[in-house]
């Protein structure tokens, strides 16, 4: 049937009107929309439940400091002395990972959101909101297992059933653009648990929203954590999207924590500029508190479509120069343990890196992992 163009546009007017309606979306259930993922105010009684902060997770900072919030990255003491901006967004859970041993034969999770936005226009639910699962294989390596789908604020669900039998060590990596309120992990009665308290040591990441995680499809994509999983290491993310500027301020939480490595790289959110006046000042603070913890610099990728857009190409080249002038710079006064890691390649020379020519895909954080990859070892070596 044809439509003339007035019949067509009221057809879609309709259509919108009903798609848009409170009656619509009261009746778009969450079990329609994913029943395995469905929120629930009831604990399972055949399950035992365990709740995470009993013994810890990692990316957590500071944990002996007082926290407004127990999920929150930066303890309660930051609030006023980092800008309002980086606090704000260290309230989500980036990073952040929980070890535990069962031998249940299926894995429940609980938790509940503090943001009603679960996804974002360019980084799905899953990524944004979504806890991933992870378990060693028999020869020790680090395999995704299942990762949640929230379509609520509160999400109670089975991650995964019919595992193979046995005991095994299985990493839960939490919300990338999210923070959480509590979660706990559901396995069968009389099924063995451990929690696994948080390691020693962590490789440290201070960035931009690239490094926060977007546009991860779920959490464990993150190039952050996916060097955790490669080097079998704890991490720590402190990316704040937008907002990381080399800033003194978060420099003095760094100070305070024994890291194996620091990976400063916030050149996405820095001009040259700013990178002459802050990157010196900022290594320096890092090198009079730990003389002996090697620092790695990271140049900002190029955004994938700079091959035709010659303004954008240029700011990358002048950005990657402010930064090699600044590391020639502390190299020729005696900073010792500082690396560096060029950005012409992070996510590969194809231009099918990222999501919006900015923030990585999938396949851009694996490509900056393999970047990272060889630099981190010789510095964990030296």
């Amino acid at each position: 049937m044809q439509y003339g163009p007035i019949r067509c546009l009221s057809f879609i007017a309709v259509a919108t009107f009903f798609l848009q309606s409170p009656f619509c979306v009261a009746q778009e259930s969450t079990a329609k929309l994913d029943p395995a993922m469905a929120a629930s105010q009831e604990s399972n009684p055949n399950l035992d439940w365990y709740d995470v902060r009993s013994w810890g997770v990692e990316g957590r900072i500071l944990p002996d400091q007082e926290r407004k919030q127990w999920f929150d990255r930066l303890p309660g003491s930051a609030q006023g002395k980092v800008t309002d901006n980086v606090w704000n967004l260290s309230r989500d859970s980036a990073g952040m990972m929980v070890r535990f041993k069962t031998s249940s034969k299926a894995i429940s999770v609980h938790y509940r959101l503090k943001k009603a936005q679960l996804g974002m226009p360019h980084m799905p639910a899953t990524g944004v909101s979504g806890i991933d699962l992870y378990a060693r294989d028999n020869n020790g390596k680090w395999k995704w297992v299942q990762v949640t789908k929230p379509a609520t604020q509160e999400v109670q669900t089975e991650w995964i059933q019919g595992l193979e039998a046995g005991e095994r060590e299985y990493a839960a990596y939490l919300p990338l653009y999210n923070g959480i309120e509590f979660m706990k992990i559901g396995v069968e009665k009389g099924a063995k648990f451990e929690g696994l308290t948080p390691r020693d040591k962590p490789i440290v990441f201070y960035g931009t929203s690239i490094t926060h995680g977007a546009c991860a499809s779920r959490p464990g994509m993150v190039h952050t954590n996916i060097l955790g999983r490669k080097l079998d290491m704890p991490i720590v993310n402190l990316g704040f999207s937008g907002n990381g500027k080399m800033d003194e301020a978060v420099g003095d939480y760094l100070i305070q924590l024994d890291a194996a490595v620091f990976v400063i790289d916030c050149l996405p959110n820095m001009g040259p500029a700013e990178v002459k006046a802050k990157c010196e000042p900022l290594v320096k603070q890092l090198r009079a508190a730990k003389p002996n913890t090697p620092i790695v610099l990271v140049e900002d990728r190029r955004f994938t479509n700079d091959w035709i857009t010659p303004q954008k190409r240029q700011f990358h080249t002048d950005n990657h120069a402010a930064l090699r002038d600044a590391y020639q710079s502390l190299t020729e006064q005696g900073v010792k343990k500082l690396y560096y890691i060029p950005g012409d390649s992070l996510y590969g020379d194809d231009t099918e890196g990222a999501t919006d020519a900015s923030h990585a895909s999938d396949l851009g954080f694996m490509r900056q992992a393999t970047m990272f990859e060889p630099v981190l070892l010789e510095a964990l070596r030296n």
